[in-house]
């Protein structure tokens, strides 16, 4: 799927634009932008006094815990008296009484933090992380002393050397500067995180605490597969919510940003935060920046069909001549098409006309609750087969070339494995990018979409009609939480700035809802039962689908670091079809993978021998290009496209254009 991240974005996006230290604001400028709420000390003090309250249960909790447990810190225990009090700990876990109430304690508190409503991390699933994690350590007493000892020893070795190494800087002997640790995490880029004893020491013990943390899942053999994803994921939820960088007096870049500005920015945090606790979301982007039709989705063209789910946009040529097989685009309808025609200078649109393809754009309905009786039969009808046979009649060509992007892409092999039933052979060479058939491996996504996850999805949509885009994008944020959230947490809160004007991440927040039956059935069939691998099993419209029925020749994307569509995912499409599949591995993740025009940065991997038995031996044979993967799409997709003929006319008599490109579904909200 896009995002919507759930997804940035959405899925996954390249960095925001870095904002620069602020200044100190003017008086005139320290007065109230008219409509932006001036927060008052009173409105503050009330905001925070449920939290405060639900902390203090917990503390009570805690001291009021039965059983004369001894509640010290574990380096002022012998050992034995470590192993006792774990033994006790257990005991008192068999009983649950005393657990449950420090963790519904721990729950109600911080299910009490206001931002609970702008941050949409579940911490009641943080919560049976951790306690997963507290029971099986306390029902191993001798694993629990010896790996707390050894924590308690690397944060003993840790901060000495961070001293030792600060002390001789201090006395003027030649130390080279302390090598970063963390990788390259942007939370700890502040030289302050390096240089400074003390904030070096936090991080350190922050990356030691989170690194032991992590391990608890990873050292589950007795869990099974997705009990491990699942407690996983929870914990580095929690992980990455705890990072010192969240809060002001631990986050050095916040700090030095206040005194800048005289408590300017601190100001402005807060009226960010009254936005948006006001609006129940997270601001991540100058929503006012970008529009359709002004300054996104700018390619010339026109509207020349329109149904009540889709509208269909062909683009002016660029050139004297085209190919004469003209090209179908299905985006995703979980985003709006735009994301392949965001501005000129990354806008594939754009590079596909300039290349001589008569190209045409599917712009799906944002659907509202009178569309909840939507079917996937209606999207198949509705999409890529009543727009294949405007363009066959604007073009006057036999068959057209196709492209489906993520979850449209699931779409189109449904569609060419019923036109194969059929005998129907509209559709020429196809183009699949990260795009998922066999939902055997979802990654992490998988954590939201279990069977009792999508029961409680189906309940939602049957209360409203349809499935909320807040809904889906907070499950792609919290996919990419650091990026996605706790950037924004810092950005607009603790340094009192501006959300960036960046064209990606508005599309990322332009999302759209599910219609209820589609989205259902979608659902259903593939993150739940897995049933389009398994031929017959789905029928469409009265046929069996088999994908081994599928004949084309494909163009299948893969993104190697996509957190929505694993690569080996995408990579399955080269077993699942009888055609010919070109499988390309593009650099980067679901969103900055594709979106990458020729010119920048990028990567990719192609493989002569095409077929291969693991994801691991596909790779290893796979010959590594720099550059950006279009230009071999390009070559591919001209090779099918047939020769160079005189451009078609823009629509015909019996597709008349209708109005000038985006249209108008592309701007409901």
């Amino acid at each position: 799927m896009s995002s919507q991240s759930p997804t940035g974005p959405p899925p996954e996006t390249p960095s925001a634009p870095t904002h620069e230290p602020g200044r100190g604001l003017t008086p005139a400028e320290e007065t109230t932008t008219p409509g932006t709420p001036s927060p008052r000390r009173e409105m503050m003090l009330g905001l925070w006094n449920s939290w405060v309250e639900s902390v203090s249960k917990l503390a009570s909790g805690m001291r009021a815990a039965p059983g004369g447990l001894p509640w010290q810190a574990a380096w002022q225990m012998s050992p034995d008296q470590l192993t006792g009090g774990l033994r006790q700990l257990g005991e008192m876990a068999a009983k649950d009484s005393t657990l449950n109430s420090i963790l519904r304690a721990t729950d109600d508190a911080l299910n009490a933090n206001p931002l609970r409503q702008v941050i949409p991390v579940n911490w009641a699933e943080i919560a049976r992380a951790l306690r997963t994690v507290w029971l099986r350590s306390i029902c191993r007493p001798e694993r629990a002393v010896a790996a707390t000892a050894d924590f308690n020893m690397r944060q003993v070795q840790t901060s000495m050397d961070t001293w030792n190494e600060a002390w001789q800087r201090l006395c003027g002997l030649a130390r080279p500067e302390p090598a970063a640790s963390g990788g390259a995490d942007k939370r700890f880029a502040a030289p302050e995180w390096q240089g400074h004893p003390i904030y070096r020491t936090l991080k350190e013990f922050y990356l030691l605490a989170s690194d032991w943390l992590l391990r608890q899942a990873s050292e589950a053999e007795d869990l099974s597969p997705a009990e491990q994803q699942h407690l996983d994921f929870h914990l580095r939820q929690f992980v990455d919510a705890m990072s010192p960088t969240l809060l002001l007096v631990s986050n050095p870049v916040a700090l030095r940003r206040a005194v800048e500005t005289g408590g300017a920015s601190l100001m402005e945090g807060t009226r960010n935060l009254m936005s948006d606790l006001k609006e129940g979301r997270l601001s991540m982007v100058d929503a006012q920046a970008f529009a359709p039709g002004r300054n996104l989705a700018l390619s010339p063209g026109k509207v020349v069909y329109r149904n009540k789910l889709i509208e269909l946009i062909q683009y002016e040529p660029k050139s004297e001549t085209v190919h004469r097989v003209p090209l179908l685009v299905l985006p995703p309808w979980i985003n709006k098409y735009y994301l392949l025609d965001l501005q000129p200078k990354n806008s594939m649109v754009r590079h596909l006309v300039e290349q001589g393809f008569t190209v045409f754009m599917v712009s799906w309905r944002n659907p509202d609750t009178s569309m909840e009786g939507t079917t996937i039969e209606d999207y198949v009808d509705l999409g890529p087969l009543a727009a294949s046979d405007v363009v066959r009649e604007i073009t006057g060509s036999p068959t057209v070339n196709v492209v489906g992007y993520c979850i449209a892409g699931t779409l189109l092999a449904m569609t060419l494995a019923w036109l194969a039933a059929k005998g129907d052979e509209r559709f020429g060479a196809a183009t699949l990018m990260v795009s998922m058939q066999d939902f055997s491996r979802v990654g992490d996504t998988a954590v939201f979409l279990g069977e009792p996850a999508v029961d409680f999805i189906e309940q939602q949509m049957l209360e409203r009609g349809y499935l909320d885009s807040r809904e889906l994008s907070n499950m792609f944020n919290l996919l990419r939480s650091n990026d996605l959230i706790w950037a924004n947490v810092v950005n607009n809160y603790l340094l009192g700035q501006k959300p960036p004007a960046f064209d990606l991440l508005y599309w990322n927040s332009d999302g759209t809802r599910m219609a209820r039956a589609a989205h259902g059935w979608y659902l259903r069939n593939t993150y739940v039962e897995n049933n389009l691998v398994q031929p017959g099993k789905v029928h469409l419209k009265g046929e069996a689908l088999d994908l081994g029925r599928i004949r084309q020749d494909i163009y299948a994307v893969g993104a190697e670091k996509d957190h929505i569509v694993p690569w080996d995912a995408a990579l399955r499409i080269t077993q699942l079809t009888g055609g010919k599949v070109h499988f390309v591995l593009a650099s980067s993740g679901h969103i900055a993978g594709i979106i990458n025009p020729p010119g920048g940065k990028g990567t990719y991997w192609t493989n002569k021998d095409g077929h291969a038995d693991t994801p691991e031996r596909w790779r290893a044979a796979a010959q590594r290009h720099d550059g950006s993967w279009w230009t071999d799409w390009f070559a591919w997709l001209a090779a099918h496209s047939g020769e160079k003929v005189e451009p078609p006319s823009m629509g015909s008599e019996a597709y008349p254009p209708l109005q000038d490109a985006p249209g108008s579904y592309v701007l409901e909200k």
